[in-house]
């Protein structure tokens, strides 16, 4: 790319998503001049747009994990930042429920597994107390999470996104990195394709780009590629309900591998959406088949048998940004650092799938403190 703009700036954040504005407003609340760049239209439109809007309490992640730790100080941040700008969330609670005894004797491990990550108020529920709760609910046993909520997940990124600017971020949207340099005074060149082509040199480049942020680091030149994970896409499908549904708390089974597990969520208007399930694909494709309705019936009668025929309806898919395969254990978070990668002034995200959302205030604190590390 010649005959372009070029441009010096401060920092350089890639990804509109929750993740990455979350990392701007902080750095920008912290008065540092930054400049967060989208491919998108709009900011937050891809994974932060295509999930199920909970508020995780970190339950289920191992012992010192990113996940772990930063679930559940991001969940407590999230919450905080929820009540002192009065915006739309709701904590409602789930219960995780067992169908058989012996997804009852797993359910004693997930409520140790949340102790140890300082999950608060985890209660084992019988299957008296369970139904007492839940009277639609069918199980064998329950353990109760009432730290878990829902949130308006546009609202939360609109709020961080006019934070930003308010200290002087700005947002290009359309903007895509084609290529990258690490420069010898440790800047990044950054050729930048989009409505308005240009070259940026940033003192710090973070790369915050979700789905994309494991081709995105790629194509930087002289950035160690033993540190770039091979990206696989996880798509997951929800179906909403016809009518509403007899639950006040999010129901969820106990996880599968490579998911959750078809859960069922509310929104803040009360209305149910079931999911997501877990389809390994090789290409980005957000159709929902209605086909794949007939699985999630048969799931969700396990845990809710009354659920009539012909009463769900296709909604909405979201892909995970995985970097572990469907035969490799799930992966943790990474935040690659200069530390780890040895390129000073870059930071790259890689696997920021859920708990990102509830995370991301944790997230943008662990990405300044990889910085100071340098």
């Amino acid at each position: 790319m010649t005959d372009q703009p070029c441009f010096d700036a401060d920092i350089v954040v890639a990804g509109a998503g929750v993740v990455g504005l979350a990392i701007a407003r902080g750095f920008a609340m912290a008065g540092r001049e930054v400049l967060i760049i989208e491919a998108e239209r709009a900011f937050g439109t891809v994974t932060s747009a295509r999930n199920s809007e909970v508020i995780h309490a970190g339950i289920y992640y191992p012992k010192g994990s990113l996940k772990a730790e930063c679930c559940t100080r991001g969940r407590r941040a999230l919450y905080a930042y929820l009540r002192e700008r009065n915006l739309p969330f709701r904590q409602c609670g789930k219960i995780i429920v067992a169908t058989d005894e012996a997804e009852a004797d797993e359910l004693e491990g997930i409520a140790a597994r949340a102790e140890t990550n300082g999950v608060e108020e985890m209660r084992a529920l019988s299957r008296q107390e369970m139904i007492q709760m839940e009277p639609a609910l069918e199980g064998t046993a329950g353990l109760l999470s009432p730290t878990t909520g829902i949130v308006d997940s546009h609202a939360y990124m609109l709020s961080l996104l006019g934070e930003a600017e308010d200290h002087g971020a700005a947002l290009a949207l359309e903007t895509r990195v084609e290529h990258g340099t690490c420069l010898p005074d440790g800047r990044t060149k950054l050729e930048c394709s989009g409505k308005e082509p240009c070259t940026l040199t940033a003192n710090v480049f973070i790369n915050a780009a979700g789905l994309d942020a494991p081709a995105l680091a790629s194509r930087i030149e002289g950035l160690d590629q033993a540190h770039v994970p091979k990206a696989y896409l996880a798509k997951g499908s929800y179906f909403t309900l016809a009518g509403k549904a007899p639950f006040d708390r999010l129901i969820y089974p106990v996880p599968i591998k490579g998911g959750l597990g078809v859960h069922l969520t509310l929104d803040l208007g009360g209305q149910a959406r079931f999911g997501p399930d877990v389809e390994w694909v090789a290409e980005r494709d957000y159709k929902v088949d209605p086909a794949r309705s007939d699985s999630f019936y048969s799931a969700i009668r396990k845990y809710w048998p009354d659920l009539k025929d012909n009463s769900l309806e296709p909604a909405y898919s979201g892909i995970r940004p995985k970097i572990a395969g469907p035969d490799d254990p799930n992966a943790d978070f990474v935040i690659s650092g200069p530390a780890d990668h040895g390129s000073a002034g870059q930071v790259h995200l890689f696997g920021i799938e859920s708990p990102g959302l509830t995370s991301s205030l944790a997230l943008a604190e662990r990405v300044a403190k990889a910085l100071d590390a340098a």
